[in-house]
């Protein structure tokens, strides 16, 4: 089993992550520290440090969304989280960008045990039994478990609050190795990248957990080994020129304040996720078949 927790005395340790108001009362990045010590599979191996898994809650007025619902080792954290921004009478929806992941969908069953979650946004036609993860449907008197499942297509504008209040744009996502949603929320100008962007990590288990122009000194070789010494080994050699131009699609269609990744620290400011895309891309460019051949890749090789 993986360790999820940072190393500190689990007794004394506090029950809830940081809440970090990305912006005032609309979104919330929800954050539990994981120690990176060669075991987290979303990092490389040789990373050392401190990471954070992130949950986002869209929130408009009483209503609100939940994009993922992390690790069920942070099912406490999580609950009192979205309990210390939510008011009691909110309805909430959960969005898992990547269903078949666990840390998208761990916590679903106890978080609609606990508010009222009215829909679970999924490309499959039953979200129940993709977020079965013991609840009430494995109990002892075997209540019937439901959760309302809305069906969402590759690319579709849903909305939060009533009547429509505050759209948000959700689409697949265009560098991906699972099934993966992206997301835009228009109102804050963000964009939710789930499994990319997620490269920034920190020394310290306090953190900070955002970014941006003024303190960051990320390099695109730090972006490239971070992706081939993770789930995107195979980028090397392969056709990524059509990964950059879909990238682009997404970076020239919307504007975009602030990057919020499933894990590490969210790349705020528009200065910084220009120079992110712009290194991002770089690395795209460098790694296709016209410039590298591909490669086999030993699973103990760090590159």
């Amino acid at each position: 089993m993986t360790d999820l927790s940072p190393p500190l005395d689990r007794a004394a340790a506090p029950a809830m992550g940081p809440v970090t108001e990305l912006y005032p009362e609309r979104l919330y990045a929800l954050q539990n520290v994981i120690r990176l010590d060669g075991r987290i599979s979303s990092y490389p191996a040789n990373a050392r440090g401190y990471t954070v898994s992130n949950c986002f809650l869209i929130k408009e007025g009483k209503d609100a969304v939940l994009l993922d619902s992390g690790y069920s080792a942070h099912e406490e954290s999580i609950l009192a989280q979205i309990a210390s921004v939510l008011e009691p009478d909110a309805t909430l929806s959960v969005y898992p960008l990547r269903i078949n992941e666990y840390m998208s969908v761990c916590n679903v069953e106890a978080i609609a045990d606990r508010f009222n979650v009215i829909q679970c946004y999924s490309g499959n036609p039953d979200a129940a039994l993709w977020v079965d993860f013991g609840r009430r449907s494995d109990a002892a008197e075997q209540k019937p478990y439901a959760l309302k499942t809305t069906l969402v297509a590759r690319s579709q504008t849903l909305q939060v609050g009533s009547e429509g209040a505050r759209p948000i744009e959700a689409f697949q996502a265009p560098i991906r190795l699972i099934g993966t949603r992206w997301i835009y929320d228009q109102a804050t100008r963000t964009l939710f990248t789930s499994d990319s962007f997620s490269h920034e990590w920190s020394d310290s288990p306090s953190g900070p957990w955002t970014t941006t122009a003024d303190d960051n000194s990320t390099s695109a070789d730090h972006i490239r080994s971070f992706l081939l010494n993770t789930r995107y080994w195979w980028l090397e050699g392969g056709k990524t020129n059509e990964l950059r131009r879909k990238l682009d699609e997404v970076f020239s269609k919307y504007e975009i304040d602030m990057i919020a990744p499933g894990y590490g620290r969210v790349i705020c400011g528009r200065a910084l996720v220009e120079r992110q895309v712009a290194m991002f891309d770089d690395v795209l460019r460098r790694l296709d078949r016209s410039v590298v051949p591909a490669k086999y890749v030993d699973r103990d090789e760090i590159r």
